[in-house]
Parts: C-alpha cells; sequence; structure tokens
C-alpha cells in the first residue's frame, strides 16, 4: 500500500478530445506547452483508443470505472424512459468509479471537474463535478463549493459565454483562460486541504474549442497552453509520484457527410413521421445565452424554460407555435422554410430571433409510438427498435424483433456514400459491443460511421446525405501518457484502450485490477493481480432538473434539436 509523501501518489489529468494529431501540430507550431511536451517525451505516450460511441458523457465513466456502458449504464447524454428523456447524471452510472473503489481500500482522492459526476456519492476526500452538473452542483461533502469559492473567487463549471451568439472568439479564449485557471486553482486548494492519495482533475476546454471555435488554431493553442500552464502548476504545487495523462476521445475535421439515419429509415418505412406536434425536431440548433448566473453561487438570469426540449411537453403553444404547426400539417415545414432561407443567406438571422417553439411546431418530426425504429441521438451510434411490450406503444412483435433488425442491419450495411465508399465501417447488433446488466438499455443496431469522418444525424430531410452539421467532431484515437515512479518509461503503449485506464490506475497505487473490469493494466505498469472489490451501492436516479444543461448541449451539437 502505497504511503503519501510530498504529494498525491498518482495524478490523473483528463484532457477532453486530446490526440496526437492535435498536439503534434501544437508543437510544431511552436505551441508554449513544456509540462505536456515534457510528459510525452520522457514518459511513455501513445494513441488511446476510445469505445463506442466515443463521447464524453459515455466514454469518461467508462475511464473511470474501467467498464463498457453495458456494464455501467451510460450509453450517450441522454437517458431514455419509454419515448421521454432526461440529460445523464452520476445516478445512471451503475459501477463504482476509481476513488470510491480507493476508499473501499482505505485511500482517499480530491476529484475536479469529471464529466458525470454530479451528484457525488460519499467516499473519503472530496469532488467538484463537472459536464452535465448545473453551474451551482452538489459537491461532496456538503458545502465544498461555497469553501472553494471563498477561497479561490469565482468558481464555474461552464464557460458563461455558452451559447451567446454574439461572443466573439477573444471573448470565448478569455473564459476559457479563466475557466481553466479555476480548475487548477481548486484543485490546488483541495490537494492542500486533503491531502489525498489519488487526484483526479479534468479539463473539459480542450473539447469545447473545436465546437465553439471550428477551424480557429489559435484559438485551440491558446487553450492548450492555457491548460499547460496549469497542469505546470498542479505538478510545481502538488508534487505526485505518479503522472497519467489520458482523454476520452479524439477530435478531428469532418470531411465526409452528415448521413441521416431518420431520413434513410424513414424511405424504407421503417420510421413514420408527422408535422407539427411536439415531438423531436431536426431544423437547426438554437442558441440562447440567458441561461447562465455569475458563478458565485447567486441566481442570475434565467432564460425562459422551454420543457418542449424533452421528450414530453406541459407547456402552453403560444399563438405562432399554433400557427406553424396548421402550417406543418399543409406542408409548410421548418425544413423547407429552412432551405428557402439557406439560399437566401437569412437562416442564422431566424435562428437566432425566431423562438424555439415555433421552429419545432413547424418541423416534420419522427412519430415514435408509430415507428418500427428510429434514431433517437446521434451520440449513441445506432438505432432503437420499438418494441412491444418493452416500449410504451411498441409498433414490433418480439418474436418478429431478430428478423426486423436484422433488415436494417442489412439495409445499412450496403449503403454507400455519394462518392461511392461504404457509409460504415460496422453495423451490427448491440451485443457485438455491449454486455452486462445494463446493456439492454443500448441502442439495437450499433453504427459506427466510417473512420469516424461521417456524422451520424438524427435530422428528417428529403435525402439521406448532406454537408457534415459540425466540421470538426470525435474521432476514435484519444491520447494516453505516462510518467514517474511506478512508471517503466521504456515500455510500449501498443492498444492501449479506455477500458486500460482505471486497472492502470489501481496498479500505480500498488492495487489489484477489479475483475469485472473489461480493461487491463497497461505494460508500463507492474500488475499485481486481480480481486473483487464491492459493488456500486444502489440508488434512485435522480433527474436532471437544469434546463441550462440541456441548452449548453444542444450549444455543442450534441443534441439535434
Amino acid at each position: 500500500m502505497p504511503s503519501r509523501g510530498s504529494g498525491p501518489d498518482t495524478l490523473l489529468v483528463g484532457l477532453d478530445a486530446a490526440c496526437e494529431p492535435v498536439l503534434d501540430r501544437l508543437f510544431a507550431a511552436g505551441a508554449d506547452l513544456p509540462h505536456l511536451r515534457s510528459i510525452l517525451d520522457d514518459g511513455a505516450s501513445g494513441p488511446l483508443e476510445s469505445q463506442i460511441p466515443p463521447w464524453t458523457a459515455s466514454a469518461w465513466p467508462s475511464l473511470y470505472t474501467g467498464t463498457n456502458p453495458g456494464k455501467h449504464g451510460v450509453f450517450g447524454f441522454l437517458d431514455f424512459d419509454g419515448y421521454d428523456w432526461d440529460v445523464v447524471n452520476a445516478t445512471d452510472v451503475r459501477e463504482r468509479a476509481l476513488w470510491e473503489l480507493l476508499d473501499s481500500q482505505g485511500l482517499s482522492s480530491v476529484v475536479v471537474n469529471v464529466p458525470v459526476t454530479h451528484p457525488p456519492r460519499e467516499f473519503d476526500g472530496a469532488l467538484v463535478p463537472g459536464y452535465v452538473a448545473p453551474d451551482d452542483p452538489t459537491c461532496y461533502p456538503a458545502g465544498l463549493l461555497d469553501e472553494v469559492r471563498d477561497s479561490i473567487g469565482a468558481y464555474r463549471v461552464y464557460p458563461r459565454h455558452t451559447g451567446g451568439s454574439d461572443t466573439t472568439t477573444d471573448e470565448k479564449i478569455t473564459e476559457y483562460r479563466d475557466t481553466i485557471e479555476m480548475r487548477g486553482d481548486a484543485f490546488r486548494y483541495l490537494e492542500d486541504r486533503f491531502a489525498p492519495d489519488f487526484g483526479f482533475v479534468e479539463f473539459q476546454a480542450t473539447d469545447t474549442v473545436f465546437h465553439e471555435c471550428p477551424g480557429d488554431f489559435d484559438a485551440v493553442r491558446a487553450v492548450y497552453e492555457a491548460v499547460d500552464e496549469q497542469v505546470g502548476a498542479i505538478l510545481d504545487a502538488c508534487d505526485p509520484a505518479t503522472v497519467v495523462i489520458a482523454s476520452d476521445h479524439g477530435i478531428g475535421e469532418y470531411t465526409g457527410y452528415d448521413v441521416r439515419l431518420n431520413t434513410i429509415l424513414r424511405d424504407a418505412g421503417f420510421t413514420e413521421t408527422a408535422r407539427g406536434g411536439r415531438g423531436m425536431p431536426s431544423w437547426d440548433v438554437i442558441r440562447d445565452d440567458q441561461f447562465l448566473g455569475d458563478g458565485s453561487g447567486d441566481e442570475g438570469d434565467e432564460r425562459d424554460s422551454d420543457s418542449s426540449a424533452r421528450g414530453s411537453n406541459d407547456t402552453e403553444p403560444s399563438v405562432l407555435e399554433r400557427a406553424m404547426e396548421t402550417a406543418a400539417r399543409a406542408g409548410v415545414t421548418s425544413q423547407r422554410v429552412g432551405r428557402v432561407l439557406e439560399r437566401l443567406g437569412l437562416a442564422e438571422i431566424v435562428v437566432r430571433h425566431v423562438p424555439k417553439g415555433m421552429i419545432r411546431a413547424g418541423t416534420e418530426q419522427v412519430d415514435f409510438p408509430a415507428s418500427q425504429a428510429y434514431a433517437r441521438s446521434h451520440i449513441e451510434c445506432g438505432i432503437r427498435l420499438n418494441v412491444a411490450g418493452r416500449e410504451p406503444d411498441g409498433v414490433v412483435p418480439r418474436e418478429e424483433y431478430d428478423a426486423v433488425r436484422e433488415t436494417i442491419i442489412e439495409l445499412l450495411s450496403d449503403l454507400e456514400t455519394p462518392d461511392g465508399k461504404p457509409a460504415f465501417d460496422d453495423v451490427a447488433p448491440r451485443e457485438s459491443y455491449f454486455e452486462g446488466g445494463e446493456a439492454e438499455r443500448a441502442v439495437d443496431v450499433v453504427i459506427v460511421p466510417r473512420a469516424f469522418d461521417q456524422f451520424l444525424s438524427t435530422q428528417l430531410r428529403e435525402t439521406a446525405f448532406g454537408p457534415p452539421t459540425e466540421p470538426y467532431n470525435h474521432k476514435r484515437d484519444g491520447l494516453i501518457a505516462a510518467t514517474g515512479e511506478r512508471i517503466d518509461e521504456e515500455a510500449s503503449l501498443a492498444g492501449a484502450h479506455l477500458f486500460d485506464v482505471a486497472p492502470t490506475v489501481l496498479a500505480t497505487l500498488g492495487l489489484a485490477r477489479g475483475e469485472h473490469m473489461d480493461g487491463d493494466v497497461l505494460s508500463v505498469v507492474e500488475s499485481v493481480g486481480e480481486r473483487a472489490y464491492p459493488e456500486v451501492d444502489e440508488r434512485d436516479r435522480e433527474a436532471t432538473d437544469e434546463r441550462a444543461v440541456e441548452q449548453r448541449l444542444s450549444d455543442l451539437g450534441y443534441l439535434q434539436e
């Protein structure tokens, strides 16, 4: 068992979307990244293959539990209940996190800004949640957020500007730097306060900048330089014995197509649609900057609640919404209006000023109860079947499930993009990718886009293919690097997988791999065997009652509304 010296025995630094192509370009351009460069040059490093789906909300729980989504239960940003949905949170994670496993072995942890950790469970240490938490999240122990803010000043989970249509790139960069500094300040304060055996700090802006400033390499450079500065300050102040850097996935330019899954399924007769109503529309992402407080714990201006962003809706439609819904039933859909506006160069103006509910009311939408199959969220990388006895109004008889699923697999497996290339690297039943007690909550058909250069879209349009919705998005290979006392820096990290991070971190602390884990201890550290750890305590799921969280996901393209 390790004993604490001058700092944590192991520090895990999470860099969302970090990957070798991005860092290689930064190094070649002379970016000021001395600490990241030193860790990569002096230690062992290499690509880290992500899972399917390679997106933040599912991948970070896989990294910090060492299990596939079929065990931990988070498959994307959304949790589905019939045809309704909610944003996921830590109550959806059905496996123990690293810091909870360490707690069972008498070791303490400090965790800052890790996604899908709100609300936290009890453990020995401190936790400030990250992505998909509200901006004033419940921390552990109680009262911790006020203590952090009193000690370091303002602390925010999200940049203030997120969703602001009039924010300049310089303003975004300033806010990125501010929130990155908040992560470092909070971690150093808590490390000094709690003296943990294990530390875990995650930086989200290394992903966000690609979504909000696509193609702006200067903005990417500014973010990475700010992160490097905080990594250096943490190393200097905390002096960890071992350092591991890991990302949840990579990121890069998309040069392929939007592949509109619901359009394909509609044209093949599997997906039914409706005009008007309150389903999930498909024309555009509506941005709204009136949702953040001031980051100090005081209430700021709240944006108007739009519960039609969820699968159910209990708000009264406005006169404009009713008018647009009526027009939609006559065939004047938002998609058709949108195409005209795009040709006239007016689409962006309309997106900024027309109420979201009006566009939603006038959009052709998937009629979930009437459909045999549909794509609910492009983040899931797959298709869901509407099965009788499983979904509230399922139409696919259970005895026909296998046949319908196989027909859809064959249909999509043969699909080619307009340039004559396969659209997908794989189309397979879910059991090919997920196993465990939560696997039945996954999509029924898994779709792996070709080279992650095609963008899976849930949109309904006239044609199955179009230009990519976002010019930059997630790639399969992330990054891992390790250096320090317990690390064999000459060892190879070839074949490293996201699931390997948790068992490897345990090994750096002299602890055995969990026998429930899907990953293995990487060869850079000596394995100490495997053992059973206590199973996670069951707790009831809590709803994410935070409209601002849903809006942020929409702003970054994670929800196609």
